[in-house]
C-alpha cells in the first residue's frame, strides 16, 4: 500500500518568485528573486532546489501554452515563404512543437524486389 503525497507548503516567497519567474521576469532568475523579495546575497541554487519540480513544470506549461502560436507561425510561413526570418521562425515552432510533445511521427517502410523474412525478437514475457 503506497502513502498519499504529502501535499508540499510554499512560502509566500516562494509563491511570488514562481509567479515573478515565468511573468514580469521573464525567466531571469535573479530578477524574479528580488522581485519576490529575496534579499541579493540569497542562494540562487538553494531555491533552485527546492523548486525544480515546479520550474520545470512551469516550462513545460509555457510549451504547451505557446504550441498553438507556433503551430500558426509554421502555417504562416507556408503562406508566405518569402517572408523575412520565415527559416529561423520554422525552426523555432520546430522546436516549441517538439518540446511540448507535438513530435513529428516517422512511419519505416520496407520493401525487397526478393521477398524475404523478418526475424524479430522473442516477446518479453511478463512474471
Amino acid at each position: 500500500m503506497t502513502t498519499p503525497k504529502k501535499e508540499k507548503v510554499y512560502t509566500q516567497k516562494q509563491k511570488d518568485f514562481l509567479m515573478h519567474l515565468f511573468g514580469d521576469a521573464q525567466g531571469n532568475l535573479r530578477i524574479a528573486m528580488r522581485m519576490a523579495g529575496y534579499s541579493d546575497t540569497a542562494n540562487v541554487s538553494d531555491l533552485l532546489k527546492s523548486l525544480q519540480d515546479e520550474i520545470v513544470e512551469g516550462a513545460g506549461s509555457m510549451l504547451a501554452a505557446n504550441s498553438p502560436k507556433a503551430a500558426f507561425g509554421l502555417i504562416g510561413v507556408l503562406d508566405d515563404p518569402s517572408t523575412v526570418g520565415a527559416k529561423n521562425a520554422v525552426a523555432a515552432a520546430k522546436e516549441v512543437l517538439d518540446r511540448a510533445g507535438l513530435v513529428k511521427k516517422e512511419k519505416v517502410e520496407v520493401s525487397s524486389d526478393q521477398g524475404g523474412l523478418f526475424i524479430l525478437p522473442p516477446k518479453k514475457v511478463d512474471d
